[in-house]
C-alpha cells in the first residue's frame, strides 16, 4: 500500500489527479482550501485542438469537517478554446451533489446521519 499526502486524506478522492492545491487557510470560524484545475487536455474531447482559455468563476463547495471547523473547498476549473470551432468547453465535473453546495461524498454523509436520526439534524 502506497504513502498517502495529507491533502489525499482530506480532499475528495481523485481530486489531486486533476488539481493542484495552492492555498489553505485556518479562519477563526473554518478553513478554506483552494484549489485549480491542472491545464491537462480535456481527454473526453479526443480528435480536439484545444487550447487553455482562461477560468471559470471559483465556486465553493462545503466539505467534511475538519477538527470540528466547516471547511470550504473553493475551485477553479479551466476552460478549452476549441481552435476549430471557436466553442469554449470544460470538462463536466461531479464534484458537487446535486441542488446543493457541497461535495457528494459530504452530501451522502449528511444524507446518511439524517436516516439514521430522523427529526435530529
Amino acid at each position: 500500500m502506497g504513502d498517502l499526502s495529507a491533502w489525499e486524506l482530506l480532499l475528495p478522492e481523485g481530486v489531486l489527479e486533476y488539481f493542484d492545491v495552492v492555498t489553505a487557510e485556518k479562519e477563526v470560524e473554518h478553513y478554506a482550501i483552494s484549489i485549480v484545475e491542472r491545464n491537462l487536455r480535456a481527454g473526453e474531447f479526443p480528435g480536439l485542438k484545444l487550447s487553455s482559455h482562461g477560468f471559470h468563476n471559483e465556486i465553493t463547495i462545503k466539505d467534511f469537517p475538519i477538527r470540528g471547523k466547516a471547511c470550504y473547498l473553493k475551485v477553479k476549473r479551466r476552460r478549452w478554446l476549441d481552435e476549430d470551432t471557436g466553442e469554449i468547453i470544460s470538462r463536466n465535473w461531479n464534484l458537487v451533489a446535486g441542488g446543493t453546495r457541497m461535495t457528494q461524498e459530504f452530501a451522502a454523509f449528511l444524507k446518511e446521519l439524517h436516516r439514521q436520526f430522523p427529526g435530529k439534524l
